[in-house]
């Protein structure tokens, strides 16, 4: 929201001396958060007068353009007094008008500096300019033309034209829709100065009557409040005078009529939205309805536009003429020829304001401040104000009927304890500070006992609860003043053990080189399909939200790799080509086939609801999801780089099973989206915790990411649950027995069942065991390969001997020879 300093001051009566910053900040403090702050005269240097059109010359030029050779009265601005001659191309101004010179020296927004130079056969010395020339807007089909009462030529024309006015421009909170009006920004202004302040709302009404335009409101839930107003006689040819042109730029709006300026100003004034109908393009009385099945409108941008049943519209006995609250339609608009005008000054329900506009991607300065709330009891006084300036300014006749249907809706009643402000905010804040406050925002206060109750003004539907009248009187006081004061943390408490599980989970992950990411937990039927996941897979069934954020993902996940190979694509598509990517969160399985009844916001559910809630609630089990690309190992001076493989994605589960103290089985597997001979299976016992490996090529394609892609996603809650207490390493000073062994087994066997094997059979004395080699070639037969292992035994109480190790060795090779036919090389 815009708002000019000196219009703000015709409301407040703040302090001469006040300085823009000094309100700025008192502004901010109270809610009304500074934006941007515009001075238009700080961009113009140099001499910028008003001047009187002596003479007009149009002179034809060869490129079919028309120029006027002007000679204009600049008084002595231009240190002679003589007339100034001047090039113009506009055409909307003639002999005696009082125009606005820019003299050479002057230098306009842009840096565009004005001098004297030879310009179609013609000495020109300055430039008779437009409003967009001067950062004032976006005009530039003509020149600016000032009433002969604005000054004399040779005048400084900042003053005239507002130059030196500064515009403040607010970032205004949602509840605060007060704000989105002059009257508003005014009314904090006088209260953060305790200043008076002059509410433009004020003035004496006519009674509402029958003889007005008539009315039928056949919703008053979405319309509580109709007022209509008729002036008539109105001029036509009337100009926007320019005082109100000026201050309607400042504000961001563009002039285009006296009566359509003349309700947006008001508009902008007060917070309430006014539309002007032509009586004699009306049909009818005007009604309040919704919208009804097939019906049509063509709104004021030339958009025909499928109305839904949803829709509060204005009608009259033609059809729709016009989208409550949000936009007119073309039938009745205010034209160039209108001479009578029907003003309308309604309050509408902003929740359906806000479905329409949304509906109809149709925002406007109007439905704005509806969805937000307008003061119910501020129509008939908006219209009074339209009326009495289209009489003013264009000569119209105020029809002495008046129309009202409907009255505002009981103000809100707020009872507290009278020092709640007090205790809340930790201010010593008295009872009069209280009382004085919140009469200053409008209320009406009464008191009993500790108790007091206020009746929030009209203008402030955000008031409903008693911490809104505590944010009220803090806000006044000072949110500076509000000690900072830290909570005293309860003793005896730390991390649970399911958090110290996940922080040790989240060091081993940043430890082997992978950053943590967050996605959303939605997903798609697509995104199952470009995963290669069969319909019948319980992965794909899952609960659709009713409210998604995006209708194109309404399903709650049922696994985490959507998000995360979303975020993978993203990295690479940045460049970013060697990517370690986990996620730790919940997946949502669905624990039956009822939904969710959708319940009122009025009252407590019934226990039957809340049963049927629970039933719906789905199983949220934690998951663990890692994504691996491009080099896992960097290349250097050091040699060439390696890359990722499906053996590293299994490494990040063996290295958090390990974390926790939790002995995996791993076995091959087959499962989408995982690539048929590169999967890998965890289990604990029999208890299936999750996959890992390499994803299917056409997987990889359909997502965008790079080849050979490796993804992990196990069940941290059934590894978490599995976990035990670390327990410190045994050392031994007693030196270990090297024996490396390498047994040729059958291509499908796993080298992690031989690797138990081994280990099974070495016994006690057996203190790591790893694969360090994998051989296929000439000297192994065809169809196997050679697994070559390296043993480590130690005792902790003796050195052992030559022949104790090399029996342990032999020992476990028997083992692996019985369960798979392994034969040592």
């Amino acid at each position: 929201m815009k708002a000019p300093v000196s219009w703000i001051r015709e409301y407040a009566a703040l302090p001469d001396d006040l300085g823009i910053d000094e309100l700025t900040h008192r502004l901010t403090m109270l809610g009304l958060k500074l934006e941007a702050l515009e001075a238009p005269g700080d961009a113009i240097t140099g001499p910028l007068v008003l001047g009187r059109v002596i003479s007009r010359q149009p002179e034809p030029q060869k490129n079919g353009k028309t120029i006027n050779w002007c000679s204009v009265d600049v008084g002595d601005a231009n240190g002679t007094g003589d007339p100034q001659g001047i090039v113009c191309g506009a055409h909307n101004f003639d002999v005696g008008d009082l125009v606005v010179v820019a003299l050479p020296g002057a230098v306009l927004p842009g840096g565009f500096a004005i001098g004297a130079r030879k310009t179609y056969g013609h000495l020109s010395a300055g430039m008779i300019c437009s409003a967009a020339e001067l950062g004032l807007g976006q005009d530039h089909s003509g020149i600016i033309v000032l009433p002969d009462e604005a000054g004399v030529p040779g005048v400084d024309a900042r003053a005239v034209l507002g130059l030196d006015d500064p515009v403040i421009e607010f970032e205004i909170n949602p509840d605060r829709a007060y704000a989105l009006s002059l009257r508003g920004i005014a009314r904090e202004a006088a209260l953060g100065f305790s200043v008076p302040f002059h509410d433009p709302a004020e003035r004496e009404l006519p009674s509402p009557d029958d003889s007005g335009y008539p009315v039928q409101v056949e919703d008053p839930v979405g319309c509580p409040v109709f007022v209509a107003r008729t002036v008539t006689g109105l001029d036509p040819a009337a100009q926007t005078p320019e005082w109100m042109v000026r201050r309607l730029t400042q504000v961001g709006m563009r002039p285009i009529s006296l009566a359509v300026d003349v309700t947006n100003y008001v508009m902008m004034e007060l917070g309430q939205p006014i539309h002007g109908y032509d009586r004699d393009r009306l049909s009818g009385a005007i009604g309040v309805r919704r919208a009804r099945e097939g019906e049509q409108l063509t709104t004021l941008d030339g958009v025909r536009r499928d109305l839904d049943p949803g829709d509060l519209l204005i009608t009259d006995d033609s059809g729709p003429i016009g989208l409550a609250g949000v936009m007119g339609g073309e039938d009745t608009e205010i034209s160039p020829s209108t001479t009578a005008v029907v003003i309308e000054a309604a309050c509408f329900e902003a929740t359906s304001i806000f479905r329409t506009q949304r509906r109809h991607r149709l925002p406007s300065e109007a439905s704005k401040r509806f969805e937000r709330g307008v003061d119910p009891a501020l129509a008939g006084a908006a219209a009074d104000r339209v009326a009495a300036l289209l009489a003013e300014l264009g000569g119209a006749t105020i029809e002495p009927g008046c129309t009202q249907v409907g009255t505002p809706p009981p103000a809100a009643s707020i009872t507290i304890d009278a020092d709640l402000p007090a205790r809340i905010s930790g201010i010593d804040i008295d009872l009069d500070t209280t009382v004085g406050h919140l009469e200053a925002i409008g209320c009406r206060v009464s008191l009993e006992g500790d108790r007091l109750t206020a009746v929030a003004p009209t203008w402030r539907p955000d008031l409903t609860d008693p911490f809104d009248l505590v944010e009220e009187v803090v806000r006044i006081v000072g949110y500076d003043r509000v000690p900072a004061v830290l909570p005293t943390a309860p003793a005896g408490r730390g991390l649970t053990r399911t958090q110290r599980l996940r922080r040790r989970v989240g060091h081993v992950l940043a430890g082997n080189g992978l950053t943590e990411v967050i996605s959303y937990p939605f997903c798609s039927e697509s995104d199952f399909e470009s995963l290669g996941i069969e319909p019948a897979d319980v992965r794909r069934q899952t609960l659709r939200l009713e409210n998604p954020l995006s209708a194109e993902e309404p399903l709650l996940a049922t696994t985490l790799l959507p998000g995360l190979l979303r975020a993978l694509a993203r990295n690479t598509g940045r460049a970013n080509a060697d990517v370690g990517l986990f996620e730790v969160s919940p997946v949502f399985i669905p624990t039956g086939s009822e939904a969710a009844p959708l319940l009122p916001t009025d009252r407590r559910p019934t226990e039957q609801e809340w049963q049927q809630l629970q039933k719906a609630v789905p199983h949220q089990p934690l998951h663990l999801a890692a994504a691996i690309s491009g080099d896992r190992e960097a290349a250097g001076w050091w040699g060439a780089g390696r890359p990722a493989t499906w053996a590293d994605a299994v490494e990040v589960v063996r290295s958090v099973a390990t974390s926790l103290g939790v002995e995996l089985t791993v076995t091959r597997a087959t499962l989408a989206p995982w690539h048929p001979g590169r999967c890998a299976e965890f289990r604990i016992g029999e208890l299936v915790v999750g996959h890992a490996g390499e994803l299917h090529p056409r997987v990889v394609r359909s997502w965008g990411i790079p080849a050979r892609t490796a993804v992990v996603e196990v069940d941290l809650d059934l590894l978490m649950r599995h976990a035990v207490d670390p327990v410190g390493p045994r050392f031994s000073a007693y030196p270990v027995a090297k024996e490396d062994v390498a047994l040729e087994v059958a291509e499908d066997v796993p080298a992690a069942q031989v690797e138990q094997a081994l280990r099974d059979g070495a016994g006690e004395l057996l203190e790591s065991i790893r694969l360090f080699d994998v051989y296929r070639g000439d000297q192994v037969a065809a169809g196997h390969k050679s697994l070559a292992f390296a043993l480590r035994f130690r005792a902790a109480d003796r050195t052992l001997t030559e022949s104790e190790s090399a029996a342990a060795r032999d020992a476990a090779v028997r083992i692996a020879g019985e369960r798979f036919g392994a034969a040592q090389r």
